[in-house]
């Protein structure tokens, strides 16, 4: 279905997004939650339930963030990383490929309310059995910046080396390395061979509206959570050929990932996304419920 979101609505929402987002907020906020992350998990988590102020922040991916699909070789394994609830289910990146049990890794720079950094994720692809719906469950995440999930609460950069950027060249250049984990992936992507082509929507657009944590990063009572978003920015992105990716390295997932990647894909944009401030449950649960409201944080036209 494509997205009935009028261009003067989203050129709205991107506007009331990136106003959200405050470099001088960023950084106080940054040795706050230093100071939070040294706090026992039980008083970080009753801090986040008594927490007040907007109930949405903005969260901008900037562009040529990269994902890489792996099919799922020990599905026992990736199994007991799922928090309860959920099951494994095949899936495609872009529509018309075949579907495969999959994670997705995915590497990019953002600027939100509360952080501005560079990030390295690992999403399990699973069904919620409760709601049905699709949903990217965050497995491990690496970031040169702070961050808060409901399994290990507040903490500081996680890495002694973050690297994502492009090149002139008409590249993407990976390299994030954990300081705290085994956990490594240097890659270069050229993008010259890569192909606009559609997205498998379920993955992408129910995906988006639908998401939660496992392994290190769950916690009994925490809910899935999910974006606000103009479904457009899902619609299509670059195709890119196999032989245009090289991963020197990556042991990200490797008690569970297939050795390569099966596909890859590239956002040349950036996509703007509104969440609650701290992982809280959402009545968002279709197309046309999430362009609702996107219109109703575009405001009205001046």
């Amino acid at each position: 279905m494509e997205s009935r979101i009028a261009r003067s609505e989203l050129r709205r929402f991107i506007g009331s997004t990136e106003h959200s987002i405050s470099p001088k907020g960023v950084a106080a906020l940054y040795g706050r939650a230093e100071m939070l992350a040294r706090l026992p998990l039980r008083v970080q988590r009753w801090i986040v339930s008594k927490a007040r102020g907007p109930e949405y922040m903005g969260f901008v991916v900037e562009p040529y963030c990269t994902f890489l699909a792996y099919e799922i070789r020990d599905e026992a394994a990736a199994d007991r990383m799922l928090p309860p609830g959920y099951r494994l289910v095949a899936t495609s990146m872009f529509e018309g490929e075949a579907p495969r049990t999959s994670a997705i890794l995915g590497a990019f720079n953002v600027h939100a309310s509360v952080f501005w950094g560079a990030r390295v994720e690992l999403y399990l692809i699973a069904e919620n059995l409760r709601t049905g719906m699709l949903t990217w469950v965050i497995c491990d995440v690496e970031s040169n910046t702070i961050n808060y999930d409901p399994g290990q609460g507040f903490s500081a950069s996680t890495t002694d080396r973050a690297v994502i950027t492009t090149s002139h060249a008409g590249e993407v250049i990976v390299d994030v390395r954990s300081r705290e984990r085994p956990n490594d992936l240097a890659l270069t992507v050229s993008l010259a061979d890569g192909t606009m082509r559609p997205l498998d929507q379920r993955l992408w657009v129910e995906g988006n509206m639908s998401v939660d944590y496992g392994g290190r990063l769950a916690h009994a009572r925490s809910q899935p959570f999910g974006l606000v978003f103009d479904p457009g920015e899902m619609s299509q992105a670059l195709h890119l050929p196999l032989d245009s990716v090289e991963v020197e390295r990556n042991t990200f997932g490797t008690e569970f990932l297939a050795e390569s990647p099966f596909s890859v894909a590239c956002f040349p944009f950036a996509q703007h996304f509104l969440t609650t401030s701290y992982p809280r449950s959402s009545p968002i649960r279709d197309q046309r419920s999430l362009e609702e409201m996107v219109r109703a944080h575009a405001g009205p036209a001046r």
